[in-house]
């Protein structure tokens, strides 16, 4: 680890104590703990602002500044603690297939990782907008796993993984990767990429996961699912009803600035038409 890891702000912001032993329940409670206490947002790239992936502005924005951040970001951080607890953590790049019904994304555009614990691999991925990991998957080839109320399935084809998830009784792709390990440069090159996707079409996304349910936030629509009750739908179609709908909703902590209110209303204006 070439880079300083502030521990300690790590485990503050998370709400971790205990043993830091690098072992699967280490992992596991630190897992959990950074998927709840981190929320995921988009903020910075739809702003034009960009993302920094060394450690000390990974510290100051998502610690210090208690921000949200994205997979690049949310994945990098807790690789970087991973190793300085002595796993052996690796980054691999991954394609989205979630509603990209047709073979997936036209461009990679996601980050997982996996860490090495007694001969055994375990996915880990604290930063997917879609279905956001509380605990990691052990990778083991066509065996379901029970994450809370979701359901997940690992299946391996040569050198690729394939992630899907148990939505409406059906299985659905999440993403695939391969494991060809990337470097610090690779993952920036990827970053660069995606940070310019989000800003040249207005894409927010933002997930807030608790106790009670899920709340997912695309564009100015806000989704939120209970386990045993009708999904609910709500249009943000203001500046600052989006802001509230952030703020007060999603409970993330706003970025300050005289750019954010000119990139919401680009939000606004590039999101499809409300729908029942």
């Amino acid at each position: 680890m070439s880079q300083k890891v502030n521990v300690n702000a790590y485990f503050e912001r998370i709400g971790f104590a205990g043993s830091i032993a690098p072992t699967l329940a280490t992992l596991e409670a630190i897992h959990g703990l950074h998927s709840a206490a981190i929320p995921f947002e988009n903020l910075d790239p739809v702003m034009g602002r960009p993302v920094r992936l060394d450690q000390a502005s990974l510290e100051q924005k998502l610690l210090h500044e208690k921000r949200g951040g994205y997979c690049f970001e949310q994945n990098t951080l807790l690789s970087n603690i991973l190793g300085d607890l002595d796993y052996t953590v690796r980054s691999f790049a991954a394609r989205m297939l979630w509603g990209h019904p047709e073979g997936g994304a036209k461009m990679i555009s996601h980050m997982v990782l996996v860490v090495d614990i007694a001969g055994a691999g375990y996915l880990c991925d604290v930063g997917c907008s879609i279905f956001r990991l509380t605990a990691p998957l052990k990778l083991r080839d066509g065996t379901e796993q029970q994450i809370g109320e979701t359901l997940y399935r690992l299946s391996k084809n040569e050198q690729m993984w394939l992630l899907e998830v148990k939505h409406d009784e059906q299985w659905h792709g999440l993403y695939q990767f391969e494991l060809v390990e990337q470097s610090e440069h690779d993952i920036a090159a990827i970053n660069g990429m995606v940070e310019a996707e989000y800003f040249n079409r207005a894409l927010l996304f933002a997930v807030r996961e608790d106790k009670d349910g899920r709340l997912s936030l695309s564009g100015n629509r806000l989704s939120i699912h209970r386990p045993g009750q009708e999904r609910e739908r709500r249009y943000a179609e203001s500046v600052e009803a989006l802001k509230t709908m952030l703020g007060e909703t999603m409970r993330l902590t706003l970025p300050t600035g005289d750019d954010l209110d000119p990139a919401l209303q680009r939000v606004i204006d590039a999101a499809p038409p409300a729908a029942d």
